[in-house]
């Protein structure tokens, strides 16, 4: 076995955030992962391989800790500098090492034995009276006898240094994610400001992002909301809640998009009263899918990874966030033989309604063209033949009959699509002014009418 002990950046606590969530991030690269102390403890024996060695795994985990810059020259950012690990063949001689280094003192010679008493935590109340015994190492105080350490210390103290030794099991409280992530933050200072919640509500999304690369994840669907601050009437907190709902076009984890949307958004909030506590959670996530890498050179090709400018799905969340659901959207396949009737339009982000009609689409019909006349156009007739810009048209291919819509409620005098039970026969047609068109011959009127045009 092979442990990592890492130590963060100091931060201000956040009162509401449980511990664990600390080190949600880490379970991207092992499941076994605990908190002890003032680190994180990580057994990365039966996992280094995986990820190519001790060294690149080192370099995977410093640049996908919380809040460290992203990115090419990462190992060279001065944040960096701030963050520590040791290694050890135990978790608590990991731990030690990493006590040892930020105390500066020389690296001892012989691990274990060289190691200073301090450095254990379950030594540490007994440090001034083993150095008056003139134990100053771990393995000073191992060539005592063991039945007169017990009764001076106590057996704790022995069990501790045969665990740190790795002659005795070591258990230790493993980090579990939880199945929905949902985390409320206590404010340090009442927030007055709709935007001013981005600078909490950064913690809460950093400890999103370490949950969801843990679960292979990316967010679809999230819920911001906040609390007011008014006063309690008999010892009961009637401070209500206010929240808005964050969607994207497809699943993501990253952070840096996720604060931009949520800066659009609360620039469109009012706060009814000062707010004190914030909440996040998820309401939809899916699996994300693994980019592929480029075979060609960097720079070169449409798959480079050097590609520059804002990708389709980032643009349509800003987009909707500024101008609103209703003006951002795309189709939706519709099952009905009806031509005008077999797509629907809904918002970009948000998740159609699932009706049994959009379960199955209709396949299109065979001869259909690409561009769609709507509402359909009466033509005039010379005879019996339907004619299309005064000249008549000749029906090269047809019929073909679409009966459809019997099951709804005709509507007079609706401009948008048909409605109501459609008999029609539909002909490729042509003439030397209007080309190839589409039409089709109610059977209920025996009306002729422009459908479609073909390029």
């Amino acid at each position: 076995m092979h442990w990592l002990a890492w130590r963060l950046p100091p931060i201000d606590p956040a009162p509401g955030v449980p511990p664990a969530a600390q080190g949600w991030w880490a379970l991207r690269f092992t499941p076994r992962v605990a908190l002890l102390d003032e680190a994180l403890l990580l057994e990365v024996g039966s996992t280094e391989r995986l990820w190519g060695g001790r060294a690149a795994l080192q370099d995977l985990l410093r640049s996908q800790a919380p809040g460290m810059p992203q990115g090419d020259g990462v190992q060279d950012h001065p944040q960096t500098q701030n963050l520590a690990w040791a290694t050890g063949p135990t978790a608590l001689q990991a731990l030690a090492l990493l006590r040892l280094q930020q105390s500066s003192q020389p690296y001892p010679q012989r691990l274990p034995h060289d190691l200073p008493i301090a450095t254990l935590t379950a030594l540490r109340p007994h440090a001034a009276a083993l150095q008056h015994l003139g134990c100053r190492t771990w393995g000073a105080l191992r060539a005592l006898p063991r039945a007169g350490v017990a009764r001076r210390f106590g057996a704790d103290t022995l069990a501790a240094l045969d665990r740190a030794w790795g002659d005795a099991p070591h258990t230790l409280d493993w980090i579990t994610l939880p199945e929905q992530f949902a985390l409320e933050l206590e404010l340090p200072a009442l927030v007055e400001a709709a935007p001013a919640l981005l600078w909490a509500a950064q913690r809460l999304l950093d400890a999103l992002q370490g949950w969801l690369r843990a679960r292979h994840q990316g967010v679809l669907a999230l819920e911001l909301a906040w609390r007011h601050d008014l006063r309690r009437i008999d010892g009961v907190d009637l401070s209500p809640w206010q929240s808005l709902q964050l969607r994207t076009a497809e699943p993501l984890q990253g952070t840096t998009h996720l604060r931009r949307l949520l800066a659009e958004h609360l620039a469109q909030q009012r706060l009814a009263a000062p707010v004190n506590r914030l909440a996040l959670r998820s309401l939809q996530t899916a699996p994300l899918p693994q980019a592929s890498d480029s075979l060609l050179p960097p720079g070169q090709g449409k798959c480079s990874d050097s590609a520059q400018g804002e990708s389709w799905h980032q643009l349509v969340e800003r987009l909707t966030a500024r101008l609103g659901a209703a003006s951002v959207q795309v189709p939706q396949l519709h099952a009905d033989h009806r031509p005008e009737r077999m797509q629907r339009w809904h918002p970009a982000i948000a998740p159609p309604p699932q009706t049994q009609s959009q379960c199955s689409p209709a396949a299109p019909a065979p001869l259909m063209p690409p561009w769609l006349v709507r509402p359909p156009q009466p033509l005039a007739l010379q005879g019996s033949r339907p004619c299309l810009h005064g000249r008549p048209l000749s029906l090269l291919a047809g019929p073909q009959r679409v009966e459809a819509g019997w099951w709804e409620t005709a509507v007079q005098g609706d401009d948008s699509d048909a409605h109501g039970l459609a008999l029609r026969d539909y002909f490729v047609a042509h003439n030397g002014v209007a080309g190839h068109v589409w039409v089709f011959r109610d059977r209920a009127t025996g009306g002729w009418f422009l459908q479609g045009v073909y390029g």
